[in-house]
């Protein structure tokens, strides 16, 4: 089965989740029937300020926000990942979800915390791998990209693909096309990046425009299709035969643990 994934490449409304859930709702709209996974940006629920204000915002992975995923995802029969502030036990967590149309919800919490992330976010501690449309699949947010020994974890535990959710500033928009091809040519993987688009401008914070570039790179490194800086959805068919071959042609260790 060759499976089709979306990377729904959006603005974020920082702080605002009724906003951002109503974008999601209506991006999902407009997809085709034949998409089997759809990945929306970093924070694409809450947004991200390193304040208190992020605080008030965080979500609670069992409350209303993530059954109304659940809800959309069993609507359009379609996997969903995005990411959103999480509050757990006394902590706040950079968290990704992946939410499947039979209401499962595996969250992975960002391990790697860039610049003011870690004044808000506690680290996760485990990396996540989910038996997605795509194969076993590793969940990874953004800066985490830039780790190649969580790449080498992955290629031990046998991962077809990653899904990456980011919000990578357009001032480094050349290392994350950069990192996303190595993680795919070194774990002889499909790897589908959907970035953050826009402009954040919020009172009391610092402006960030994002740079967007959400790309599907194959696993011979080689970019397949990319979308540039606008609100888009870029929808690709990953076709197993290319998969098999490279694995065929490079002699690499996959799936060792």
């Amino acid at each position: 089965m060759n499976p089709t994934v979306a990377t729904c490449q959006t603005t974020v409304d920082d702080l605002d989740v009724a906003a951002n859930l109503g974008r999601v709702a209506d991006r999902l709209s407009r997809l085709s029937d034949d998409v089997d996974v759809a990945l929306f940006p970093e924070l694409g629920l809450t947004g991200f300020v390193a304040d208190d204000r992020l605080r008030s915002t965080a979500l609670d992975i069992d409350g209303r926000e993530v059954e109304r995923l659940r809800e959309l995802a069993a609507a359009h029969d379609t996997v969903l990942v995005i990411g959103f502030a999480e509050a757990r036990g006394g902590d706040y967590h950079n968290t990704t979800v992946y939410v499947t149309p039979e209401g499962e919800v595996t969250p992975y919490r960002k391990r790697h915390l860039w610049s003011g992330e870690g004044d808000v976010f506690t680290p996760g501690d485990e990396r996540v791998v989910v038996e997605s449309p795509a194969g076993r699949t590793g969940l990874v947010t953004c800066y985490d990209l830039n780790f190649a020994r969580d790449s080498v974890a992955f290629l031990d535990a046998g991962v077809d693909a990653l899904f990456v959710v980011g919000a990578w500033p357009a001032t480094h928009a050349p290392n994350w096309r950069l990192l996303v091809r190595a993680r795919a040519l070194d774990g002889v993987r499909w790897v589908v990046a959907c970035g953050r688009t826009g402009r954040k401008e919020v009172t009391d914070a610092p402006t960030v425009e994002y740079a967007g570039r959400s790309l599907v790179v194959r696993p011979d490194g080689v970019v397949g299709s990319a979308l540039a800086h606008a609100p888009d959805d870029l929808v690709v068919t990953l076709d197993s035969d290319v998969l098999a071959a490279q694995r065929d042609l490079v002699d690499v260790p996959i799936g060792s643990d």
